[in-house]
């Protein structure tokens, strides 16, 4: 289905981590082509500045702070946001942190939430609005994995870990839903310019800022497989080769991985 098939206006997206990187560009995107565009992060500071931009530059955003870790939190955004505009047709599922640290010294309480918000969070909102996507026979959800998914590295082994889960639950599902009339996808990034490139490659964080992939890149992305229906993603594209050879040279993985990190113990977000 090509995006003259779609009639985009007035369309509802919700777009989770919208507060900084991936998220906040994705928003802006979504709303120039014209979707109402609801966003959800715990910084709600920041959330209503990007409300503010957007209105200002001609598009409809309305701003719904909450921490995803919470289910009925989780559970009253989505009834917010269909109060305002009606059923969500585009769920991004982009809200993440990353703490790189070895699992024996992490404390569970950050490892508790990342499972919240990379697992349970992702699973929770698809589970809440997809019902509806299948009655109406249309809907988009657009999943943020990560390279990270197709090649485990310590410290960020659990982030990897959530990451793969993200990246075969997408799958799965895609196969499951796509004569429905709903499309699944999952994006890929490698190296994204946010302040997350700090954790990841161990940048200082003048360099994360200004390497990798651009946020609007990714943002592209998304509507790129919104538009075209793509099932996957890799940003860039030959990091898809990136998973085979995990397989195939895993004795080489093991001995020196290429993403093992000094920076121990910091939170980032996309």
């Amino acid at each position: 289905m090509g995006a003259s098939a779609v009639d985009w206006q007035a369309k509802v997206a919700l777009v989770t981590g919208a507060s900084s990187g991936i998220g906040c560009a994705t928003a802006r995107l979504l709303a120039r082509q014209g979707l109402n565009v609801a966003v959800t992060a715990r910084r709600e500071g920041r959330l209503y500045d990007l409300v503010r931009e957007i209105t200002r530059s001609g598009g409809t955003a309305l701003a719904f702070p909450g921490d995803l870790r919470d289910p009925a939190i989780r559970e009253h955004i989505i009834f917010q946001v269909r109060e305002a505009w009606g059923p969500i047709d585009v769920l991004v599922n982009n809200a993440g942190f990353g703490w790189a640290e070895p699992l024996a010294a992490m404390s569970w309480e950050t490892a508790s939430a990342m499972l919240d918000i990379h697992v349970y969070a992702v699973v929770h909102l698809t589970h809440l609005v997809l019902p509806e996507m299948l009655a109406a026979r249309q809907g988009w959800i657009i999943n943020m994995a990560s390279i990270a998914g197709d090649i485990p590295a310590p410290p960020l082994s659990l982030y990897c870990a959530t990451k793969s889960m993200i990246q075969a639950f997408s799958e799965g599902l895609y196969r499951e839903v796509r004569r429905e009339g709903v499309h699944v996808g999952v994006i890929n990034p490698g190296p994204v310019a946010t302040e997350f490139g700090v954790i990841a490659y161990g940048w200082q964080e003048s360099k994360a800022l200004h390497h990798g992939a651009s946020v609007d890149r990714v943002a592209t992305a998304v509507w790129r497989m919104m538009v075209h229906r793509k099932k996957n993603i890799y940003i860039p594209w030959y990091l898809r080769f990136v998973r085979p050879f995990n397989v195939l040279c895993a004795r080489l993985v093991d001995w020196g991985h290429p993403l093992f990190l000094k920076t121990i113990g910091r939170e980032m977000h996309r």
